[in-house]
């Protein structure tokens, strides 16, 4: 009787185990989502001269649908698809941690990564010495927000769902 009990609530565990981690992706796909959307929102609001799609589909695409809304709507879908990358790499190395600040520097070592290490990947990005300052605020601001975004939510979904299993 005691083992089964034991198997039972092992199978819970794996259970809220699984269901911290779809939401932990759940939480990475509607971040991008909102991140690149408000990116976009700046970028028609001249507060930034990139936008979503000038990485993802002006790099590699130079057709006419890609100028246009279809292109943002595309581009933002797949941020929302990548962000599900960004909010695992988070579950995985900093979940137990919980800080607001740890997102905020997630959120600035995704910038760094982006547009310094990935730069030469997207030929119609132009070079982080080359932009405007109000660009690198505005996109340094933006992955601040969105790393804080995603940081906290997870870390806040760990800790609460320990909360509940003590």
């Amino acid at each position: 009787m005691a083992e089964d009990n034991k198997k039972l609530e092992q199978n819970k565990r794996n259970e809220e185990q699984m269901s911290i981690l779809a939401r932990s992706l759940l939480t990475g796909f509607i971040g991008g989502i909102f991140w690149s959307t408000v990116g976009v929102f700046l970028y028609y609001f001249n507060f930034s001269e990139l936008s979503p799609k000038a990485f993802l589909l002006r790099s590699w695409l130079r057709t006419d649908w890609t100028s246009g809304w279809l292109g943002d709507l595309v581009s933002i879908i797949l941020v929302g698809l990548l962000s599900l990358a960004t909010a695992l790499i988070y579950y995985g190395t900093l979940r137990k941690v919980n800080s607001m600040w740890v997102g905020a520097l997630y959120g600035i070592v995704l910038w760094g990564i982006i547009f310094y290490l990935f730069q030469p990947i997207f030929t119609n990005v132009p070079g982080v010495f080359d932009l405007k300052t109000d660009t690198i605020v505005t996109t340094l601001c933006i992955y601040i927000l969105y790393g804080t975004f995603i940081g906290y939510s997870i870390s806040y979904d760990y800790h609460d769902m320990k909360m509940q299993e003590s």
